[in-house]
């Protein structure tokens, strides 16, 4: 026989919703972005686009750099433009890629909203 326990009033009124919440759409945007960044790779190629030194960092170069083939490489980059992480432009045959800061700025938002 299973017994039950009485819960005074007053605990369950302190524990009763009605605290702040966030829109659908910006739920699915920062599962989004963190999605994209729980990959190890996606955010390991991340940070080498951050941290370059030049203005954008191209594709082509990007294989080799991370012992990955073309369409791995191609399949984190879309998920990382996608997330609004990167920007994505187009020189020639090959694809440049820039860190997008704002990206990373909701999701800042978001975190020192939890704190």
């Amino acid at each position: 026989m299973i017994e039950l326990l009485e819960i005074p009033t007053s605990a369950t009124d302190e524990c009763a919703p009605g605290g702040d919440t966030i829109s659908v759409e910006r739920a699915e945007h920062v599962a989004r972005v963190t999605k994209a960044l729980a990959d190890p790779v996606r955010l390991r190629i991340l940070h080498h686009i951050a941290a370059s030194q030049c203005s954008s960092v191209c594709a082509c170069h990007l294989p080799e750099v991370f012992g990955v083939t073309q369409p791995t490489l191609s399949h984190h980059l879309k998920k990382l433009v996608e997330a609004g992480l990167v920007n994505k432009e187009m020189r020639g045959k090959w694809a440049h890629f820039t860190l997008r800061p704002e990206g990373l700025a909701e999701l800042r938002d978001y975190t020192a909203m939890l704190a």
